[in-house]
């Protein structure tokens, strides 16, 4: 049968009332298996400047994904050319995905890793521009915006090539400085711009989608960390303990805040719901996301110990405790951008993870994770007790 190339050309513009397509959550599987990689390749490193490296892919993986949610809400996702263009990104963001534990050392033979790994993400880049450009078709100022957008993605991207080409340490720097180039210059140039957020419920499913993409790791890092060894009491108590951790980060983040943000968004005006949409959740949602691999990098070299009763040690320790406090952190500067306000609970919680560090690396793996469920258990329990009135209101529970 032929599909009509009228078909694949049309862009059905998004509706205020919209919600996440299924196309969408598909596109999504290309990124559950990326940040898997991103995991795989900072335990495989084993150290701190593994870690750096694992996050810059992090960021490159989440701004890419991030471009593609901030034209899901300008075009319906599963129509014509919007999903014709996210289809050659699925692509792309695919060959990404497999070059994660070559980005920095190419082996023997093929094509040079880490410039395939660039190239593929700058296809994804410039075609989510393009096809934006077409879903902006009648709307002036947006497609000024996406023009405007193109200078600091094009400059970020030379930066990524020119570190792909020297590599080592060189390239790490080249690559951090690539992403704060797009990222500073796509900020300073949308603050007082001209993109449009026409569904709330669209924006905030999203985010929350890639949230439970990332939780997803986390338990997926149980399986990987208990891989090999076998069934014993300790590797059930560790993954047990595993999964109620990755319980207390879906809790903290789905059972009250997603609810109260998407009601400060469809209550805002559209200039001020772009601002939100920028701050809120295209910058701040980062941390929360980069503290749950971390997290998930924790548990896994715990489970990968679980019989162990010797100290757990400093680097999975402090991803550990150290990416749980991350994600609290992400979620007070989410708090104070979406409503002024400081959450105390969640505040306290970080720190005395952090603080919690030096203890965990010295304890046996089961026991450091038994002190990060703890702590993790201690502020949910607490917060259900200050904030229940108000998650009874935000629930319709009221009487």
């Amino acid at each position: 049968m032929r599909i009509p190339v009228a078909s694949l050309a049309r862009v059905r513009p998004a509706r205020d009332d919209d919600g996440v397509t299924t196309f969408e959550l598909f596109f999504d599987l290309v990124f559950v298996f990326a940040v898997t990689q991103v995991t795989g390749f900072m335990a495989h490193e084993g150290d701190g400047v593994g870690v750096v490296r694992g996050l810059l892919l992090l960021a490159l993986l989440w701004w890419a994904w991030e471009a593609y949610a901030w034209l899901g809400n300008q075009a319906r996702a599963d129509e014509g050319l919007t999903r014709a263009g996210m289809i050659v990104a699925m692509a792309a963001m695919f060959v990404v995905a497999l070059t994660v534990p070559e980005a920095w050392e190419d082996l023997p033979g093929g094509v040079d890793g880490p410039v395939v790994l660039v190239t593929a993400y700058v296809v994804a880049r410039v075609v989510h521009l393009a096809v934006y450009n077409a879903a902006a078709l009648g709307d002036e100022g947006l497609r000024r915006q996406i023009a405007i957008t193109f200078v600091p993605m094009l400059s970020g991207a030379a930066l990524l090539f020119l570190g792909a080409l020297v590599g080592g340490s060189a390239q790490t720097a080249l690559f951090a400085a690539g992403l704060a180039v797009d990222w500073a210059g796509t900020y300073v140039t949308s603050k007082e711009g001209n993109w449009r957020i026409h569904s709330p419920r669209h924006w905030s499913e999203r985010h929350g989608l890639f949230v439970i993409l990332a939780i997803g790791e986390s338990i997926v890092a149980i399986g990987v960390g208990a891989a090999q060894l076998p069934i014993s009491i300790p590797l059930l108590l560790g993954a047990v303990l595993g999964l109620l951790v990755s319980v207390c980060l879906w809790w903290l983040y789905f059972d009250l805040v997603s609810l109260a943000a998407e009601h400060v968004l469809v209550d805002a005006t559209p200039a001020e719901r772009v601002k939100i949409a920028v701050d809120a959740y295209t910058y701040l949602h980062f941390p929360l996301v980069a503290g749950i691999v971390l997290a998930a990098l924790g548990v896994e070299e715990v489970l990968a110990h679980a019989e162990d009763t010797e100290r757990l040690g400093t680097f999975a320790a402090a991803a550990l405790a150290g990416g749980l406090a991350l994600y609290l952190g992400g979620h007070l500067a989410f708090k104070r951008r979406m409503h002024g306000q400081l959450n105390a609970l969640r505040l306290g919680a970080a720190l005395v993870l952090v603080a919690s560090i030096p203890l965990c690396a010295v304890l046996p793996p089961l026991g450091a994770l038994a002190v990060a469920f703890g702590v993790l258990a201690a502020l949910v329990a607490a917060e259900s007790v200050v904030h229940a009135e108000k998650r009874r209101g935000l629930r319709g529970l009221e009487g």
